[in-house]
Parts: C-alpha cells; structure tokens; sequence
C-alpha cells in the first residue's frame, strides 16, 4: 500500500519504511508527526481525497532536522557598480515512514 501526503506545499508518494526530505517542520528527532494524506493506493484500487482521505492516516518519526547543501545567488546591475554575492541553505526535515493505514 502507498500514500500521497502533503506537506510544505509539496505532495509525496510513500510506503512503509520509506525515508523523505520534507521542508522543515516544527518536530525535534524522534518525535512522531501525522501527515495529511491525498490519494491512498494499493493493488488493485485508487482512492482519492477531496482534498483528503477522511479514513486514511501516515505517521512518521522524525530522523533529524538539519540543512541543505548552500547554493551562491549572485545579483549584479550593470552601469552602477553594484554586485552582490549571497548563499542560501535550505532547512528540512528527514522523516521515516513508520505507518500507512486506511481505517
């Protein structure tokens, strides 16, 4: 069985045991999060949400939270003499799937 939740304003397909970069949430590691659940599947069926599953539950634990690699952003206008050099970490949050049930 598998899942589509979202979180952060993104969607994710999980299953079971999966682990997941998701933007940062407002758990420390080894707490339990719930997540939203959009579309739920297994073999032979698809059920969807509108705009989520009322009977459907992911719950994962929270691995660590920590930064993304850093990315140089470089402005720059010419015939003014001015430039500017700046970096960007992302922070996120790495879950591990530990449930996907439809009640």
């Amino acid at each position: 069985m598998y899942a589509i939740i979202e979180t952060g304003g993104k969607q994710y397909k999980v299953e079971q045991g999966s682990v997941i970069f998701v933007e940062k949430l407002n758990a420390e590691a080894d707490e339990t999060v719930n997540f939203n659940v959009v579309a739920v599947g297994t073999q032979g069926e698809f059920v969807t949400g509108s705009p989520f599953v009322a009977k459907a539950s992911v719950t994962g634990k929270v691995l660590k939270n920590g930064k993304g690699k850093k990315i140089i952003v470089s402005t720059y206008k010419p015939k003014k003499g001015e430039k500017r050099k700046m970096g960007h970490r992302q922070p996120y949050t790495k879950v591990e799937i530990t449930g996907v049930n439809m009640d």
